[in-house]
């Protein structure tokens, strides 16, 4: 056994700084992908090449090759028939980019966590966790090319579950980060009610659902139909019978434009109900610094109804979709820091935090 110094403050900071700046990277991917979806570009590259695919066409033979495969599969057939060069370079850049961001967030990852755990700056309980969460990255490349793949044979587009499976994922993954990040940091803990604990947990639960029925909407370009507010297809709750019409019922909730979009209004109903208790509550019991996260996440979501209705009423332009799932990136982040911060216990302090504090000495760590 050898003695080994735990990381000194620096070192501890750069790791958190490492972390935000993935979890900064993550959130710009997202926006370029509602954005490559938006301008409908997510096809236009047929194949998916890891490494030789960095490379955009260089030469007029390339690009040609590249629009060539493009005509190939449906989209083009039926929706884009007659597209120039010109034109489909426009959409090949948004989904290049798209790609290139990813593998670099890859490489903006592994490097620096191979370089902290060579370092010792990472201790085996992170370790772990941030293994897997590099696991779940490598996870999110497949699923990606798997939601391509769903729109190059039989559709005009990728399959909406697929969709809202790979945008779910890249959020978990981004989740996980701003998690962790709060995890390491050494801060006062806040006491509260185990219900204030519950309702935060459940609040954070429900907002993944709903950015999964978004994905959905989006998937399915429901956005684009019935914008009309607070009415739905000609009133509050629309027809049974137009909500429930695919067989077998739950395909409805995939498949039916009006259900998708019913559902997906009815849980941001519910969302900024309960954020609205959680607020009262937090206010109530005066939680400190709970109070004040209750606060601003209570006034993200209302911001973020406000634009879910801009959206609807103005069918879905891009800057308004993608102010929309901006904003769900805010809701998002706050909803986390929350949960986080009213389940975090002083026993969530590490031997990396604590060695943070400027007025203590590092404590040593026995290590293999």
């Amino acid at each position: 056994m050898t003695i080994a110094a735990a990381p000194p403050p620096s070192r501890a900071r750069a790791v958190r700084v490492w972390l935000l700046l993935v979890a900064g990277l993550i959130g710009v991917m997202v926006l370029v992908g509602g954005a490559t979806r938006l301008t409908e570009s997510g096809l236009s590259i047929v194949e998916w090449k890891p490494v030789t695919g960095t490379l955009p066409p260089l030469s007029e033979a390339q690009w040609r090759a590249a629009f060539d495969g493009y005509k190939q599969i449906p989209q083009y057939r039926e929706l884009n028939a007659g597209m120039t060069l010109d034109q489909f370079k426009t959409i090949f850049w948004w989904e290049w980019s798209h790609r290139l961001l990813g593998r670099v967030i890859g490489i903006v990852y592994l490097l620096p966590f191979l370089w902290f755990l060579w370092r010792g700056a990472i201790g085996p309980r992170w370790t772990r966790a941030l293994w897997i969460v590099f696991g779940l990255g490598a996870l999110q490349g497949a699923v990606g090319w798997w939601m391509v793949a769903s729109g190059l044979s039989q559709r005009t587009e990728v399959s909406q579950v697929r969709l809202a499976i790979h945008l779910t994922l890249a959020l978990i993954i981004y989740a996980a980060i701003v998690w962790t990040v709060c995890r390491m940091t050494d801060r006062v803990r806040v006491a509260a009610p185990l219900r204030l604990k519950a309702t935060a947990l459940v609040l954070l639960g429900l907002t993944f659902v709903q950015l999964f029925a978004g994905a959905l909407v989006a998937g399915l370009r429901a956005g684009r139909l019935y914008n009309t507010w607070p009415e739905i297809d000609g009133a509050l709750i629309p027809d049974a019978a137009r909500l429930w019409f695919e067989t077998p019922w739950w395909k409805n909730l995939f498949d039916n434009h009006l259900t998708v979009q019913f559902d997906h209004r009815m849980l941001a109903y519910a969302l900024w109900a309960l954020a609205a208790l959680h607020m009262i509550d937090a206010l109530r019991t005066r939680a400190g610094a709970a109070a004040r996260g209750a606060v601003l996440l209570f006034l993200a979501l209302t911001a973020q109804a406000v634009l879910g209705i801009l959206t609807v009423l103005y069918a879905a332009p891009i800057d308004l979709a993608l102010a929309h799932q901006a904003m769900a990136l805010v809701v998002l982040t706050l909803t986390v820091l929350q949960a986080e911060r009213l389940t975090a216990t002083s026993d969530h302090q590490t031997a990396l935090d604590r060695a943070a504090a400027e007025r203590l000495p590092p404590k040593p760590v026995l290590s293999a």
